[in-house]
């Protein structure tokens, strides 16, 4: 997977992740209070560029680490 496919899975996937993550760890910080939607907007928005890049940089050698210990798994390697 090259180019624009690899940057739509590693910002679809970061995004979604990072919305859920986000979400959760800002309502046990802090709670329900008046707040809250924009305090976890400042998280998200921190948060979902960083993880986008980091899931754009790690992903081939995330697909060869799994490819390799399915190998594994599977006794083929």
């Amino acid at each position: 997977m090259e180019g624009k496919a690899r940057f739509i899975l590693a910002a679809t996937m970061s995004s979604m992740m990072v919305l859920m993550v986000t979400l959760i760890v800002t309502y046990l910080n802090l709670g329900f209070r008046p707040d809250f939607l924009i305090q976890w907007g400042k998280a998200y928005a921190i948060a979902w560029p960083i993880a986008a890049c980091t899931g754009y940089l790690v992903m081939p050698m995330a697909r060869r680490f799994t490819t390799r210990l399915v190998a594994i798994i599977d006794g083929t390697a």
